[in-house]
């Protein structure tokens, strides 16, 4: 898949997606959006991918919405309209994958970028990356699937104290919130993620998927509904290769080898 904005490349099962316009600090336009969708949709239709790896070129993971683009657009509400669609599109995609979603976020999370960062999966950061909501600090109301992942994370509470007071978070206190899973050095950030990401692609990704799903879909459901979507989603996996594999290897007390199945 060729691009500029985003690059994309699949290896050991992992496809490795990178925000691409360093010189803008990854800022979000028309473009990148565009590619991002095409990344997230590639990923969904190409069954060797078993995890996904989402980074950001030069200094930041992703500023946010490239502003200045805004600012240049005679139209801004049908530029908004059309930039978000693609945007939320990818990030639905991403979301809905059954391999896990990884982020690696080095310098600055903001606006678009914080929200894109929240909705994956798993958030490897560098001691010295920063989080930010900064919608409205230029006017604008949260996107990016932002007042959906971030009150599950946080709370509605803190959820509105990081909307309205634009406070930044460090590193630190993002993985105290429960924001981001692991922070690490800066120069360790793209390495432990790849290195996550290499070993999720090595498992049930199936049973991944399932989880994922199992525990999004919970916050709208009755408790016995929820059950009956486990029992559902456990006999499911009982009757795929990975789920016989991962039984065989635990009575044989040895390591399971799944393959994604």
């Amino acid at each position: 898949m060729a691009s500029d904005s985003v690059l994309f490349e699949v290896r050991e099962n992992v496809a490795h997606v990178t925000l691409n316009r360093p010189q803008a600090g990854n800022a979000l336009d028309l473009n990148m959006a565009k590619e991002l969708m095409a990344a997230a949709l590639h990923c969904e239709a190409d069954q060797s991918v078993r995890a996904v790896l989402l980074k950001g070129a030069g200094k930041s993971f992703c500023v946010g919405g490239d502003v200045k683009v805004f600012a240049a657009q005679e139209q801004l509400p049908q530029y908004l309209r059309e930039i978000t669609s693609y945007l939320h599109l990818a990030i639905s995609r991403f979301a809905r994958l059954d391999a896990p979603v990884i982020a690696a976020v080095h310098g600055s999370a903001a606006g678009g970028g914080f929200s894109l960062a929240i909705s994956c999966d798993l958030v490897i950061a560098a001691e010295s990356a920063t989080f930010l909501m900064a919608y409205s600090k230029i006017g604008m109301a949260p996107d990016g699937g932002s007042t959906y992942f971030l009150p599950r994370l946080v709370g509605v509470k803190r959820a509105i104290e990081l909307a309205v007071t634009n406070r930044v978070l460090s590193a630190r206190e993002a993985r105290e919130w429960g924001i981001v899973t692991e922070v690490v050095p800066p120069e360790n950030v793209v390495a432990r993620a790849e290195d996550l990401a290499r070993s999720l692609a090595q498992g049930p990704t199936g049973a991944f998927g399932s989880a994922k799903r199992l525990l999004h879909g919970g916050w709208n459901q009755t408790l016995e509904t929820q059950m009956e979507l486990e029992s559902r989603a456990i006999a499911e996996a009982g009757g795929t290769a990975d789920g016989q594999e991962g039984i065989r290897a635990f009575v044989k007390k040895r390591k399971a080898r799944f393959g994604g199945k």
